[in-house]
C-alpha cells in the first residue's frame, strides 16, 4: 500500500530449481485436492474396468472369428460375432464419453478450489510480501500454473491410471494366449523404461525453465504495461522492445529444449511399437510353421500389441503433462506455504467502534531490512480527536510511521499502543477498521461508485455511501454520471478527475467511520475550486477524530494541533507552527524553502 520509504526493493527468486524428479510429498498434496470428489472417482474407476473390457474384448473376439470362422470355412455364428464387435465397440464409446466427461467436470472444480485457496491466502500475506514479488508473477501463480495443474487432474492422474490398467490388461491376456511371445514382445521393455528415465531427467529441467522464463516476461509485461505512459513520455519504447525481446529469446529457448526432448522420446516409442510387432510376426510366423500357433491367435497378438503400446504412447504424452504440472506444483506450493510474518492473535480485544483514537509510539525501532534502521527511537503520543502532522524531508521515516501504525510491517523494537493497548494484541481486522487511509495515488476498482465508496463492506449501507458523499461534496459530481452511484469506473478511475478521485477516497473513509484518519497530502494537483471542495471536505472529515496527516506542502497543516519534525528516521522537533517558526530549526528552514519557491513561482 505504501512505499518502503527509501528501503530497498528485493524480488525473491521463485524460479529457482526445486525438488527431485518426482516428489511423493508434492504429488500427495496435490491428490488431496480430489478428496472432496471421492464419489465421483469411484465412478470414473468403474468406468475405466469397463472400458479397459471392452477393448480387451476386440482382438479375442477376431482370434475366435479368424481360428473358428474363416479358416475352416464355418460362417454359421460369424455374423453374431460381428454384432459382438460393434457392441464392444458401442460400449467403448460410451464408457470413453463418461469417463472423459466426469475426468473434465472434476478437474475444472479441483482448478476453482485451487484458485480460491491462492486468491485467499494472497490476501492473508502481509505488504512486505507484495513489495518483493511483482504482480506479474503472482499472476502466473494463480493463473498460469494452475491452468497447467488442470491438464493434470482433467487428463493426467485419471488416465495414467487408466493406461496403466489397459497395459496391465492387455500384458495379462497375452501371456495367457501364448506366455513365449508374450515374453518376445515385451523384450523392447527395456529400452523404453530406460528411454523413459533419460526423458524424465532432462525433460524436468526444460519445463522448469519454461515456467521461470515465463513467470518473466509476465513480470515484465504487468510493469511495464502499467507504465506505459512514463514509458513513451521518455521516448522508451525501442529500450523498452529490446528488454522484452531477450525475456522472449529466453521462453522461446526454454520451449524449444523442451519440444527437443519429446520430439526424440515420443518417436523412439514408436519405433519400438514397430520393432515390437516385427519380432510377434518373426516369432509367431515361425510357431505357425511348426503348428504351435493358430494364425487367429497370431492376429490378436498383433492387436494387443498394437493396443500395448497405445497408452504407453499416450503415457509418454502424459508424462509431459504431469512434469510440466510438478514444476508448476512447486511453485504454487511454495506460494501456499509462505506464512505471513504478521498475523492476528487468536483473542479478540474490543471492537473498532469504541476505540477513542489515542496513538503512542513508545521507543520505536524499525529497519525494512536488517539492522538498516530507517526509524530509531521514535516516542510521541496523539491525544483523542488531535490532528497531528508529520512533516521531513523525502526518506525521513514518515511513510514508515503510517505504515506501522496500520501494522503493514512489525516493528523491531519497541511498542505502538492505541487507547493504551498494544496494538500487536489487536485483531488485524479490529486495528485496520478503526483506521481509515487517504493517499495521494488514489487507487479504485473498476466497479460502480458505490463499491468503489463501500468496497463491499456490508456493514455500509447505500444510505451512509450518499451521505458520506454529500459530506466531501462528491454527490454534485455523482448526480451528473450516467447511472449515478451504479456508473462504473474505468480501471484505475479511467474518467474521472484527480479532485473527483479523491473525493471517492474522502467518501470511502467517511462512510467506514474510522477512529483514525491518515492523510497523505490529499489536496495537490487540482484545481482551485476543487481544491476549495477538498479543504472542505477534509475539515469534514477529520472532525472529531484524531487525524495524522503526511504534510509535503507546510501551508496545509499550519492549524494542526501538534507537527512533527522527521530527519533521517529520528523526531528533531515537536510544536505547533507558531512554536516551531519561532524555534529557527528544521521546520522554520522547511518553511522558508516552500515558501521561496512559491515566491518564485507566483512572479514568473
Amino acid at each position: 500500500m505504501f512505499g518502503m520509504g527509501g528501503a530497498l526493493h528485493e524480488y525473491s527468486d521463485e524460479e529457482q530449481e526445486l525438488g527431485k524428479v518426482y516428489d511423493r510429498v508434492l504429488m500427495k498434496r496435490l491428490l488431496a485436492y480430489l478428496k472432496p470428489y471421492r464419489v465421483q472417482m469411484v465412478i470414473i474407476g468403474l468406468l475405466i474396468v469397463g472400458n479397459t473390457l471392452s477393448r480387451l474384448a476386440g482382438p479375442f473376439l477376431m482370434q475366435i472369428a479368424i481360428d473358428r470362422h474363416i479358416m475352416p470355412g464355418v460362417l454359421e455364428g460369424l455374423g453374431t460375432i460381428a454384432i459382438f464387435m460393434v457392441l464392444g465397440l458401442v460400449s467403448e464409446f460410451v464408457f470413453s464419453y463418461f469417463e472423459e466427461y466426469r475426468m473434465q467436470m472434476i478437474g475444472q472444480h479441483v482448478m476453482r478450489d485451487l484458485r480460491q485457496s491462492l486468491f485467499s491466502h494472497l490476501q492473508r500475506l502481509d505488504v512486505q510480501f507484495f513489495d518483493k514479488n511483482p504482480v506479474g508473477r503472482l499472476m502466473t501463480r494463480v493463473m498460469g500454473d494452475v491452468q497447467v495443474l488442470n491438464e493434470l487432474f482433467t487428463s493426467g492422474v485419471i488416465t495414467i491410471f487408466a493406461n496403466l490398467l489397459n497395459i496391465l490388461g492387455i500384458m495379462v491376456a497375452m501371456l495367457l494366449y501364448n506366455w513365449k511371445l508374450a515374453v518376445a514382445t515385451f523384450t523392447v521393455m527395456p529400452i523404453i523404461f530406460g528411454a523413459t528415465l533419460i526423458y524424465q531427467i532432462y525433460s524436468r529441467r526444460a519445463f522448469r525453465e519454461q515456467r521461470k522464463q515465463l513467470a518473466r516476461i509476465n513480470a515484465f509485461l504487468q510493469e511495464n504495461i502499467v507504465g506505459m505512459t512514463t514509458m513513451k513520455l521518455f521516448a522508451q519504447e525501442q529500450q523498452s522492445y529490446l528488454r522484452f525481446n531477450e525475456r522472449n529469446r529466453k521462453y522461446l529457448s526454454a520451449n524449444l529444449r523442451s519440444i527437443f526432448y519429446f520430439s526424440i522420446f515420443h518417436p523412439l516409442i514408436e519405433v519400438m511399437a514397430s520393432l515390437a510387432t516385427a519380432v510377434i510376426i518373426w516369432y509367431g510366423g515361425g510357431q505357425i510353421v511348426q503348428g504351435a500357433l493358430t494364425f487367429g491367435v497370431l492376429v490378436a497378438f498383433i492387436r494387443y500389441a498394437e493396443r500395448f503400446f497405445w497408452p504407453i504412447r499416450e503415457l509418454s504424452e502424459k508424462y509431459t503433462i504431469f512434469q510440466n504440472a510438478m514444476a508448476s506444483s512447486e511453485r504454487i506450493f511454495q506460494l501456499l506455504d509462505t506464512q505471513p510474518s504478521i498475523a492476528s492473535t487468536a483473542r479478540k480485544s474490543r471492537k473498532s467502534k469504541a476505540l477513542k483514537g489515542e496513538i503512542e509510539f513508545r521507543n520505536v525501532w524499525f529497519a525494512y531490512n536488517d539492522d538498516d534502521y530507517v526509524l530509531r527511537d521514535v516516542s510521541f503520543t496523539v491525544k483523542p480527536g488531535e490532528k497531528v502532522a508529520l512533516v521531513g524531508h523525502t526518506g525521513a521515516g514518515k511513510t514508515s510511521i503510517i505504515n506501522l501504525l496500520c501494522r503493514f510491517y512489525e516493528i523491531n523494537k519497541g511498542q505502538i499502543l492505541i487507547d493504551g493497548m498494544d496494538i500487536r494484541e489487536m485483531e488485524l481486522e479490529e486495528l485496520r477498521e478503526a483506521i481509515s487511509i487517504v493517499q495521494q495515488n488514489i487507487f479504485l476498482f473498476s466497479d460502480s461508485i458505490e463499491r468503489n465508496i463501500s468496497l463491499g463492506k456490508p456493514s455500509v449501507s447505500s444510505e451512509q455511501v450518499k451521505q458520506a458523499s454529500k459530506d466531501v461534496h462528491l454527490d454534485r459530481f455523482v448526480q451528473k454520471m450516467p447511472d449515478i452511484y451504479g456508473t462504473v469506473v474505468k480501471e484505475d478511475g479511467g474518467g474521472l478527475s484527480v479532485g473527483q478521485k479523491q473525493l471517492v477516497a474522502f467518501a470511502r473513509a467517511l462512510a467506514s467511520d474510522p477512529s483514525i484518519l491518515i492523510l497523505d497530502e490529499a489536496t495537490s494537483s487540482v484545481d482551485t475550486e476543487t481544491e476549495l471542495l477538498i479543504e472542505d471536505a477534509l475539515s469534514r472529515l477529520m472532525e472529531n477524530r484524531t487525524s495524522v496527516v503526511i504534510a509535503h506542502r507546510l501551508s496545509t497543516i499550519q492549524n494542526a494541533d501538534n507537527i512533527i519534525v522527521m530527519h533521517r528516521g529520528e523526531i528533531r522537533e515537536i510544536g505547533t507552527h507558531n512554536e516551531l517558526l519561532k524555534q529557527g530549526g528544521i521546520y522554520y528552514r522547511l518553511y522558508q524553502l516552500q515558501y521561496k519557491a512559491q515566491e518564485r513561482k507566483e512572479n514568473l
